[in-house]
């Protein structure tokens, strides 16, 4: 199988990835089920990339349906050790205005029906996740915005709701009340994930519109948010490109040992079936004891 050393996952508005040499495309099998869709992986800037398209080519799944744990466990089984994420989100406060890109350093969590851990089946554990993004990817992020000339702020909180519906007024009230920046639908579940996995994470948020709080805007519909959705995209392929070349190629960050302390079951208590299903993310760890 063909390994990659650094993920990208695409957004609504970010099907593919161009500038992508030496394509290959690989169907992987997870524990999980199968991922949103086949990882096209190729040469980019110099680097191994894995591309996966969140939602599947086309558009198919929705927030809710999608396999977050099927996708970042096959990033991990290509060999990825971070992820930049690119993701379309409302704004919850004026200036950060439709076009302009946010890299969220916290999230707050609104969703109810997902499932947002490799954990469980006879093993506990607990990752920190006080600070949920890699500084280092987010900085790379947003170095790229800068060199790209794209409007963006290095920091805010994402609120992460369940869908597919969008807020209410009041619930985006609610959300600016919090201080909350941006809202969206996917992140927080691949960056709780990829923590567990050891693999670096952060996202570039293209704002989209401004929820439905803004009074001097239309409450957000489809059609807007595909306007401003295709001009994000071409700047979004320029800033993951960037930001891709600007990657350290050693990792210096805590991601990578997110587990070492983490997990509380005794090893010779990890029933035999999820020992070989977590293989993977523990085996090293495991091994040890």
């Amino acid at each position: 199988m063909q390994q990659a050393e650094i993920g990208i996952i695409g957004g609504s508005g970010l099907y593919a990835m161009p500038g992508l040499t030496n394509v290959h495309e690989e169907r992987v099998a997870t524990p999980f089920g199968d991922p949103s869709d086949a990882f096209v992986l190729g040469d980019l800037e110099g680097r191994k990339v894995a591309f996966l398209a969140r939602h599947g080519r086309g558009h198919r799944l929705l927030p809710s349906e999608l396999p977050f744990r099927a996708n970042i466990y096959g990033m991990k089984k290509l060999g990825v050790e971070r992820i930049v994420s690119v993701s379309a989100v409302g704004s919850l406060k004026e200036e950060h205005k439709p076009g302009d890109f946010v890299v969220p350093d916290q999230f707050i969590d609104r969703t109810f029906l997902r499932i947002s851990t490799f954990f469980g089946d006879g093993i506990v554990a607990h990752v920190g996740f006080g600070d949920p993004v890699c500084a280092t990817v987010a900085k790379a992020i947003y170095d790229a915005c800068k060199t790209e000339g794209v409007e963006a702020r290095p920091k805010g909180t994402y609120v992460c709701m369940e869908g597919p519906q969008f807020s209410t007024r009041a619930e985006s009230n609610l959300y600016r009340s919090w201080g909350a920046d941006v809202i969206g639908m996917t992140n927080l579940q691949e960056a709780k994930l990829a923590r567990e996995a050891e693999i670096c994470y952060a996202t570039a948020a293209m704002v989209t519109d401004y929820d439905c709080w803004h009074e001097r805007h239309d409450a957000v519909t489809i059609d807007q948010i595909v306007k401003v959705m295709n001009q994000n995209s071409a700047n979004a392929c320029r800033i993951v490109k960037t930001a891709v070349a600007a990657m350290p190629r050693e990792r210096k960050c805590a991601c990578s040992s997110a587990l070492q302390f983490a997990m509380l079951t005794s090893p010779d208590a990890v029933p035999q079936a999820t020992r070989e299903k977590l293989d993977l993310l523990i085996g090293k760890y495991l091994k040890k004891n």
